[in-house]
């Protein structure tokens, strides 16, 4: 007996066989249109920004007028190249920005940039320590609140995280303030350091400006301790704004996670609630909490203006609230362009992030 061999069928006329798209060039170009948005994003907030500051006029006047006299402010202006077109001033405002050159302060007569990169690096650190507060208290809270679901525990939670997310950040830091420092006297009431701290590393041969790693240089655990303590109150006060938008998030998703297959099935060989809530529903849930970090960092970015006002820590945020009292416009400009750039850069490394661990993501 003979067997014919089949062929397999010929493509239509006209047709050519499909391809299968390389996932390589898909995530790529998700990217590359990702970090290409980076750019218009960042030019309509610096554009926005010079318009509002100059519908009070140009930076000079609002700044010194009423301390100087006509004719010094003219003169002023007219070296500053405030009396020219005001479209001549946007489109070499948005070269210099482009170019990393933000100007240089009326008040103070110092490089924007140098202000940028002197109170940036403690607004860093301190967004920095209210992640991990949002992390330490939203995540595992979530997933009690999921655990206990409709439960005394569940209601309870659920409207701390509201309180959390509904307080304003100043209120909660002058709380917080009242009772660690004013009732109790356990935790200083403001500033990053002691004096003499601040002294002993401000003498570091290489200091970073971030107090976390040069309180470590310095060798001193007493200089070590000072800055975790100064730390806490403005950790906690910005933390816990986001810790709440965690919690809610975490729990929903646990909750959803626990009614899907591979969970049930868990379930039905006999696997105990509270194991799979830690181990099977937990990993899944973290992967919405990657993609809302990069507006956090936003929230977390506007509330360290008020929150560094309230304990006096002297970053981006406080800087921002004495320059706009100075009308220093051409400081607040670079102050804001800045955040824009850092916003933007944050939300493209969470979609990077993103895309590389959740297949849900379409690219």
């Amino acid at each position: 007996m003979t067997t014919v061999a089949m062929k397999p069928p010929a493509p239509a006329a006209g047709r050519s066989p499909k391809k299968k798209a390389s996932p390589g060039g898909g995530i790529g170009r998700y990217l590359l249109i990702r970090f290409l948005l980076i750019f218009p994003t960042i030019f309509i907030l610096v554009s926005m920004v010079f318009w509002l500051m100059r519908t009070t006029g140009d930076p000079i006047t609002a700044a010194l007028g009423g301390k100087l006299g006509p004719d010094q402010l003219a003169v002023l202006i007219h070296e500053a190249g405030y009396d020219r077109p005001i479209f001549v001033q946007y489109f070499e405002y948005l070269g210099q920005v482009f170019t990393g050159n933000f100007g240089t302060t009326i008040s103070t007569n110092r490089p924007v940039s140098e202000v940028l990169l002197t109170y940036g690096l403690a607004t860093a650190e301190l967004v920095f320590y209210a992640l991990i507060v949002a992390f330490i208290v939203g995540i595992p809270l979530g997933m009690v609140a999921a655990y206990w679901r409709d439960k005394a525990p569940d209601a309870f939670l659920r409207v701390f995280a509201i309180l959390c997310y509904a307080t304003p950040v100043f209120f909660a830091g002058l709380l917080l303030k009242l009772v660690f420092a004013v009732w109790l006297k356990v935790l200083p009431v403001a500033g990053r350091a002691t004096v003499g701290s601040e002294l002993e590393m401000q003498f570091l041969p290489d200091k970073t400006g971030i107090y976390f790693i040069d309180a470590l240089k310095t060798g001193n655990p007493a200089v070590f301790g000072d800055v975790l303590l100064h730390a806490v109150l403005p950790a906690l006060a910005l933390g816990l704004l986001t810790a709440g938008v965690f919690l809610r998030l975490v729990r929903t998703n646990v909750i959803g996670t626990l009614g899907t297959e591979y969970v049930t099935a868990a379930r039905s060989r006999g696997v105990n609630e509270f194991r799979l809530v830690s181990k099977h529903a937990y990993r899944p849930a973290l992967i919405p909490i990657i993609t809302v970090i990069g507006l956090q960092v936003a929230l977390l970015l506007g509330g360290a203006v008020l929150t560094e006002t309230t304990f006096e820590w002297k970053g981006l945020g406080f800087m921002l609230i004495e320059f706009i009292k100075a009308r220093d416009f051409v400081a607040v400009q670079g102050i804001v362009a800045l955040l824009a750039v850092i916003v933007a850069l944050s939300n493209f490394i969470v979609d990077i992030i993103a895309a590389l661990i959740d297949p849900r993501v379409r690219y």
